[in-house]
């Protein structure tokens, strides 16, 4: 499964984004799909995740700014970002996890896509 992600770019601080992942093939039905970034200097973090029962899943720091959503007839997750900090600058990557377990969790997902830079300036 390969999956390609894009949307991402350079917007204002409050300024939105909406970024998109398309995967390949569906071959299985995946447990969660879920978004992660990492800022430079620091590690890759959870942001926020999408499961097979369309339960949602949000980092503390995204709640209520950023929805994920998906659409199972394009194989294709989204994340709409709101009211976008200069904080929330980092590649975005999204995965799929076949198998049950925590979605905040990085090493629960199979496969991962190349990532997608978000700028916001201040």
């Amino acid at each position: 499964v390969q999956l390609q992600a894009s949307g991402g770019g350079l917007v204002q601080a409050g300024g939105s984004l909406r970024l998109s992942c398309a995967a390949s093939e569906r071959t299985f039905t995946p447990y969660a799909m879920g978004w992660f970034r990492q800022a430079p200097g620091k590690e890759r973090e959870f942001v926020a995740a999408i499961n097979w029962n369309d339960n949602t899943y949000y980092a503390d720091s995204v709640k209520g700014r950023f929805t994920t959503s998906r659409d199972n007839a394009k194989n294709t997750v989204y994340l709409q970002m709101n009211s976008l900090k200069p904080e929330d600058t980092a590649v975005y990557y999204c995965a799929v996890a076949k198998r049950w377990g925590v979605v905040t969790i990085e090493s629960l997902y199979d496969y991962w896509g190349q990532g997608t830079q978000v700028t916001v300036s201040s």
